[in-house]
């Protein structure tokens, strides 16, 4: 009888290490991977060609692109894999100008790309200039009739445009074989930048779609509000995934139709955390707190764990509508399962007070961070200065300085903004000017806008002009709105004259027109009134609905201007006229120009 011998240390020692050099490319865990490093350059085999790549790709996953180039440098003969593979990790780590560099390089050395060195480097491309000038080369050399390289040119053609698209269209039209990947990155292509009909004429053409090229035209249709033909062809799938139902649930819930979002997600066979994220996030966006918290009731338990992609969705939604309820719902949620916050979370919490009203508890979150990068703080400044605390605003910039965080230009953006609102003109001005000089950030139209908004508060009037004929910029709509705004506030008819002298009026904008009737308005000036009233009939633009919404016992009410359909209706009105009176009283005691039009006034 053979008695098994058990296998000496040294044998089991060298399996585990072969086995882990097999998983290198797979490894995220930066300390595994140096320690296995060490162990290579222990054996000598740090130059072998097999496990250099391996070591490239490892260390580029761990965004140290500079330790894979030091692993790349050790090989004296680079062959075209380790190029490829240093292309790549350039191209992950977006840094397109030396993945071309090494590209050049190679070509320098007389190595040969191949197959796999194309699509790498139409990832680098980031003009479609440099993406034709690859297409020239690929065809020169002789690659298109590998399907892999034409069906990279195709996706990534399609990342710049209409141009990108004609491109990519003209050579799929002469591919002389096509598998479903090349069908799939066309018609994907064109769905992306709108063009429906010629995506939905390929599909139809297309011999044998998979469930790829289904949900693709899906999402298309969703992502153009095309709901009644994204339900035709959800109908008429053959099969239908996780994506069919979630795409087609989120359309219907970003055309606001809640009802049919409901009855789908509740049809829905198998439910991801998804889904849930989906329909919750849509009930929150549209008002209907109530059936959120329900929802979000239901998802816990049945055993759903949050995820940041729930968390950051639901709260974004709650910062768009106002809803705190809610907010505070998935709040109580993290702290209760101590879910463990990113700094991208945090953020989002932080912003969701904010935008709540609920300033003391966005401060407490934001000082709560242990980690915090330039958006948290960029967030709980904007939420002070949109709220009119404007030294609050500018201790937050003072400390975010002190702490080595470096401004950028929507830190620059709540500064002003900051400024602006609590009437800081000077603090403002130098803010402005040290963008550029101490910084390096050229203001941009949105500083510009909010300088002037700046100086038309502070009625230095004149000095605001004098910058909208100065700027660098052609002054859009919402730059002449905030000056004609001040000319209405501060009297300014001569000066909003002289606006009118420079503003290109945009006949297609009823804002405009309602700006300057209101202008004359608040100077009496009746004819005037009648003429900007005649030019919006004559050019058939019409003063869209203003809306405001309010939320009371976890249900947002939402009031359009001449809105007559909610039940407390008479009494609402009364109320709002009886303010208005008494504002009128308050703030204009001696004019008696000012109309009240209480079907114009929004809650």
């Amino acid at each position: 009888m053979s008695i098994p011998c058990k296998p000496p240390s040294w044998f089991s020692t060298r399996r585990l290490f072969e086995q882990n050099l097999q998983d290198l490319h797979n490894y995220t865990n930066l300390s595994h991977i140096k320690q296995l490093q060490a162990q290579i350059i222990k054996q000598n085999l740090h130059q072998h060609l097999s496990i250099a790549p391996k070591l490239i790709s490892a260390f580029s996953r761990c965004r140290q692109i500079t330790l894979a180039l030091n692993v790349f440098n050790q090989i004296q003969n680079p062959n075209v894999h380790l190029y490829n593979t240093l292309i790549r990790a350039y191209v992950q780590n977006s840094q397109p100008t030396q993945a071309f560099s090494f590209f050049f390089e190679m070509q320098w050395n007389g190595i040969l790309a191949n197959t796999l060195t194309y699509p790498f480097l139409l990832k680098a491309c980031n003009r479609l200039q440099m993406m034709e000038m690859i297409h020239t080369q690929i065809e020169k050399n002789g690659f298109l009739g590998d399907i892999f390289v034409p069906n990279a040119l195709i996706d990534n053609y399609s990342r710049f445009g209409g141009l990108g698209i004609k491109a990519a269209l003209r050579l799929f039209t002469v591919m002389e074989h096509r598998d479903v990947v090349s069908w799939n990155s066309m018609i994907g292509g064109l769905t992306k930048v709108g063009e429906l009909r010629e995506a939905r004429k390929l599909f139809d053409e297309m011999p044998e779609k998979s469930m790829i090229t289904w949900n693709t035209v899906l999402n298309g249709y969703v992502k153009a509000g095309e709901m009644e033909e994204a339900f035709q062809l959800f109908e008429s799938m053959p099969q239908r995934n996780i994506v069919s139902w979630s795409t087609l649930v989120m359309g219907y819930s970003k055309a606001g139709d809640m009802d049919m979002a409901r009855v789908l997600f509740d049809k829905m066979p198998v439910k991801t955390l998804v889904p849930w994220t989906i329909i919750i996030s849509g009930y929150v966006e549209k008002g209907f707190t109530k059936e959120a918290i329900e929802l979000y009731d239901r998802m816990e338990r049945n055993g759903f764990e949050l995820d940041d992609a729930t968390v950051t969705s639901i709260l974004a939604a709650c910062a768009e509508s106002g809803s705190l309820a809610m907010g505070l719902k998935v709040h109580d949620s993290i702290e209760r399962l101590q879910f463990r916050c990113s700094v991208a979370v945090c953020n989002t919490l932080v912003n969701m007070y904010a935008k709540c009203g609920s300033l003391d508890k966005a401060w407490s979150v934001f000082n709560g961070m242990s980690k915090r990068d330039v958006v948290s703080w960029n967030v709980m400044l904007q939420g002070f200065a949109m709220h009119g605390h404007g030294r609050e605003a500018l201790c937050v910039f003072e400390r975010m300085r002190k702490e080595g965080f470096k401004p950028d230009r929507v830190t620059f953006i709540g500064v002003l903004c900051a400024c602006s609102h609590a009437g800081f003109i000077d603090d403002g001005i130098q803010g402005f000017y040290a963008m550029e000089k101490d910084y390096g950030i050229v203001p941009e139209i949105e500083h510009y806008g909010c300088m002037i908004d700046l100086l038309a508060r502070g009625e230095r009037l004149k000095e605001a002009f004098m910058l909208v004929n100065t700027m660098p910029f052609e002054p859009n709509a919402v730059i002449w709105g905030t000056l004609l705004g001040a000319c209405r506030l501060h009297g300014g008819t001569e000066l909003s004259e002289k606006v009118l002298d420079h503003f290109k009026l945009d006949r297609t904008d009823p804002g405009n027109y309602s700006m300057l009737s209101n202008i004359f308005a608040a100077a009496g000036d009746w004819d005037g009134v009648a003429t900007v009233r005649l030019q919006m009939k004559s050019v058939g633009v019409q003063k869209p609905s203003g809306a405001s919404s309010i939320e009371i016992d976890n249900e947002v009410h939402e009031f359009t201007v001449f809105d007559r359909s909610h039940p407390n209706f008479d009494s609402i009105y009364g109320m709002v006229h009886r303010l208005a009176q008494d504002l009128k009283r308050v703030a204009h005691p001696k004019d008696a120009t000012l109309p009240v039009e209480v079907g114009e006034l929004v809650i």
